[in-house]
């Protein structure tokens, strides 16, 4: 069976790993949280594209997995093509799920909730575009539910009343029947955005897409042999590899916890070994 490298700013691509896992048991994962450089949100598309596809290939130079799951709607709409440039094996994206989106808005008004940097993208202004052209679309960033959806997977209480507070403005037209939830972390606070947010709201994500997508590029791989030839391992880059973190990751199926503290200099270093390669 192939191995897959799932990648995202901490742990919300672990929304896109759980999906992955119930089409794949079999496939090997490995996870790597940049913890060092969250949130992503709040960077600009020059930084991303100046840290990440050399990031990558190191990665995957490193852990030589067949597939790489770039789990993370701000990285996927700011560098997926430079991503894709330096690695030689296939590479999926998460974007926003705006066409499923426009096809189940039963008022013709949805939202579509992400960072800052992902909502003001040109790549979701295409998709809107070419899927919900004649739609109404409120568009909100968030990080602080970036820091929600982390404080819940490190075993602290979510702050209801901030994520009332974060969630107030996809509402302001009493239209909007769904929310397109375009950040990988958002997900994992479906259970506490349900109970705020008012009824009969839909929430609607990439994962399920993303895990039937891996399933087809992995089968045209024809990688055959043990499922599972080595345990399932979560990287996580920077000092947040605590216990009640570790545990969050273990819960979702990765057998080992790895803390990498990177040395002084480090984004210097892969940028100098990518450019040599």
């Amino acid at each position: 069976m192939a191995h897959a490298l799932i990648f995202d700013s901490g742990v919300g691509g672990l929304s896109v790993s759980a999906e992955i896992r119930t089409c794949l048991l079999d496939l090997q994962q490995t996870y790597i949280a940049d913890d060092q450089f969250r949130p992503y949100g709040e960077k600009s598309d020059a930084a991303l594209k100046a840290r990440l596809p050399a990031l990558l290939w190191t990665l995957c130079e490193t852990v030589k997995p067949d597939i790489a799951v770039i789990a993370c709607n701000t990285a996927s709409t700011s560098a997926l093509s430079e991503i894709r440039a330096v690695l030689k094996i296939p590479v999926i994206g998460v974007v926003p799920a705006i066409k499923p989106a426009a096809k189940y808005t039963q008022t013709g008004r949805f939202a579509v909730l992400g960072t800052p940097s992902t909502v003001r993208q040109k790549y979701v202004d295409k998709l809107i575009q070419e899927f919900a052209p004649t739609q109404t679309i409120i568009r909100h960033g968030s990080t602080k539910l970036v820091s929600l959806a982390e404080d819940k997977l490190a075993g602290r209480p979510v702050n209801l009343d901030a994520l009332t507070a974060e969630i107030a403005p996809l509402f302001i037209d009493p239209k909007v029947d769904s929310v397109v939830l375009a950040c990988t972390h958002f997900p994992l606070l479906i259970d506490e955005l349900s109970a705020v947010a008012p009824a009969g709201i839909s929430w609607i994500d990439s994962g399920q897409a993303i895990a039937r997508r891996v399933k087809s590029v992995i089968a045209s791989l024809r990688k055959f042999g043990p499922p599972r030839p080595g345990p399932d391992i979560a990287l996580l880059i920077g000092p947040n590899a605590d216990e009640p973190r570790k545990s969050a990751f273990l819960a979702y199926g990765f057998e080992r916890v790895v803390g990498l503290v990177p040395h002084k200099g480090f984004e210097s270093k892969v940028e100098r070994r990518h450019q040599d390669k």
